[in-house]
C-alpha cells in the first residue's frame, strides 16, 4: 500500500510538508483544479454534516439541537443562502469564523463550534472548503433561532473573553506546526487530521470548568484524547494506549476498519461517533484512515498503568453453561442479552459486539453502557458494511434495579472487573432519555 511505502525509511519531515501528501489525485483527477471536489472531501474530514444537517433535512441547513448544561444550542445554517446562511461571507470572513470563531457580524461563536481545532487548518484547506460551500452546496432558506441558551450564557460578548483566553491564535499554531517534525510522514498527516479538521479532542479530551479542552494536541501532554466528558448522554472513551479502557489492544487495521464501517472485532460505534463515521470517516481515503490509525497508536496511556491488562476469565461462562444464574443480574443477562452477546460474552463480532474486554464496558463511568441498555442502539449501515442492526432498548421493560443488576453483571464478568452500578446511576441516565428511539422507520433485525 502507498502508506507503507511512504512510511519506510523516511527522515524527519515537517508537518506542513507531510500535508502535501494528502491523496488529492484520488479526489479530483489529474488536472488539480477541482476545488469543489477537494472542498467536499475536506467537509467530510471536518465532519461538518454531523452538526449542521438534521436527519432527513437538507444538507448543512442547520437546526441540530445540542443540549448543554447552559441551555440548548442550535447549529446554524451554513448553506450559501444569502439571507439565512453564509452566502454573504467573503473568504476572509469564512476563514475568520472557522479558525478564530468570529462571525461575519463580529460576534463570537460558542465553542461548540470547534474553532480551537480548526485553527490548525491550512490556507489551502480553508480555500477549498470555501469554494465547496459557496459553489457545491445548494442554498437553503432556513432561519435557525438561537434562543435556547440560559442567561447569562445567552449573551455573546463574554465569549470574546473566553476566546482570547483559551482559543489558539491560528498564525501561532501554524508556526508551531512548521516546527513539529515526525519520522513518519504518515504519522504527520494523521496528527493534522486528528488535531485539526477531525477535531477529535473536542469530544475525547477532558475539559476544564471553564469548558476549554485541557490539551489541544499530543504535544500538550497525556490528557489529550484521554477520554472526554459526557456528550449528549454518551461518554467518549480514551483514544490513547490504555489496555483496558483505550486502544491498547487495537491494532492499526482495527482502527482503519472501525473508521470505515463503525464496527470491528472489539467493539462498535454508538452515539456521536456513529454520526462522525456516517458523515465523515467512512468517506475518507484508505491512506487518510491509515494515517489516523498510525498517529493514534503513537499515543501512550494517559497515566502509568496501575491495573493489569484485560485477560479473558471463563468462570462466568462456565457457570452460565452449567445453568448457574445465581449471580446478581445473571438471569436477566441470559434472558435478554445472551442471544446476541452469548454466554461467553464474545458476541458475534461486526454484527453484535462483544462485551468481554470491551473498553466501553470497562470505562470507570458506566453512562454509555447504561444508556445503551435503556435506549438501545443502531449499528448503522455504511458503504463497506451495508447492513444495519438494531438493539432494542429495555427502558420500558426493566426497572432501575434490574438494569443496574444486569449492567453490574456485565461489568464484572469475563475478566472485565469494573465497578458495580447502582439504581441511582440508572435513574440519572433514565431522566435524560430521548423519546421515540429507535425510529420506527428503521428495519429491525
Amino acid at each position: 500500500m502507498l502508506a507503507a511505502v511512504l512510511a519506510a525509511g523516511m527522515m524527519a519531515t515537517p508537518l506542513a510538508r507531510a500535508q502535501d501528501q494528502a491523496p488529492d489525485h484520488q479526489l479530483h483527477g489529474q488536472d488539480g483544479d477541482d476545488a469543489v471536489a477537494r472542498g467536499e472531501y475536506m467537509a467530510r474530514v471536518a465532519d461538518c454534516g454531523a452538526c449542521h444537517t438534521v436527519p432527513g433535512g437538507a444538507p448543512f441547513a442547520g437546526g441540530m439541537a445540542f443540549h448543554l448544561p447552559t441551555g440548548t444550542l442550535y447549529a446554524p445554517n451554513i448553506t450559501p443562502d444569502r439571507q439565512t446562511g453564509i452566502g454573504r461571507y467573503s473568504e476572509a470572513e469564512f476563514s475568520r469564523a472557522l479558525r478564530r470563531g468570529i462571525r461575519r457580524d463580529g460576534a463570537t461563536l460558542y465553542p461548540a463550534m470547534p474553532y480551537p481545532s480548526y485553527a490548525r487548518l491550512t490556507d489551502a484547506d480553508v480555500h477549498v472548503l470555501y469554494v465547496y460551500f459557496m459553489q457545491g452546496v445548494k442554498p437553503v432558506t432556513h432561519a435557525v433561532a438561537q434562543d435556547g441558551m440560559v442567561w447569562p450564557m445567552s449573551m455573546r460578548w463574554p465569549l470574546s473573553i473566553w476566546r482570547t483566553l483559551y482559543a489558539p491564535d491560528p498564525e501561532a499554531v501554524r508556526r508551531d506546526m512548521d516546527r513539529r517534525t515526525f519520522a513518519d510522514p504518515l504519522v504527520a498527516r494523521g496528527s493534522y487530521l486528528v488535531e485539526g479538521p477531525g477535531h477529535c479532542g473536542a469530544c475525547h479530551t477532558p475539559r476544564a470548568l471553564t469548558m476549554q479542552e485541557k490539551a489541544l494536541t499530543a504535544a500538550d501532554g497525556p490528557l489529550y484524547l484521554s477520554g472526554g466528558d459526557v456528550v449528549d448522554g454518551w461518554r467518549p472513551v480514551s483514544l490513547r494506549g490504555e489496555n483496558r479502557t483505550g486502544l491498547g489492544r487495537w491494532n492499526e487495521h482495527d482502527i482503519v476498519r472501525f473508521l470505515a464501517t463503525g464496527r470491528m472485532p472489539l467493539g462498535a460505534a454508538f452515539g456521536g461517533m456513529a454520526d462522525a463515521i456516517g458523515h465523515g470517516t467512512q468517506h475518507m481515503t484508505d491512506d487518510d484512515r491509515l494515517a489516523i490509525a498510525r498517529y493514534l497508536k503513537t499515543l501512550s496511556p494517559a497515566a502509568p498503568m496501575v491495573a493489569q491488562g484485560w485477560t479473558y476469565d471463563p468462570a462466568v461462562t462456565d457457570a452460565l453453561r452449567a445453568g448457574d444464574v445465581s449471580a446478581r443480574g445473571a438471569r436477566a443477562y441470559v434472558d435478554r442479552c445472551a442471544a446476541c452477546h452469548r454466554t461467553d460474552g464474545r458476541g458475534y463480532p461486526t454484527t453484535f459486539p462483544p462485551l468481554a474486554g470491551n473498553p466501553v464496558v470497562m470505562d470507570p463511568r458506566p453512562d454509555s453502557l447504561i444508556r445503551i441498555v435503556l435506549e438501545g442502539n443502531i449499528l448503522r449501515a455504511t458503504r463497506q458494511a451495508p447492513s444495519a442492526f438494531v438493539m432494542p432498548g429495555f427502558a420500558a421493560r426493566m426497572d432501575d434495579r434490574a438494569v443496574a443488576d444486569t449492567v453490574t453483571f456485565i461489568r464484572a464478568a469475563w475478566g472485565n472487573d469494573a465497578p458495580a452500578v447502582t439504581g441511582v446511576d440508572v435513574a440519572r441516565i433514565r431522566r435524560t432519555l430521548s423519546p421515540g428511539h429507535p425510529p420506527a422507520s428503521l428495519p429491525m433485525n
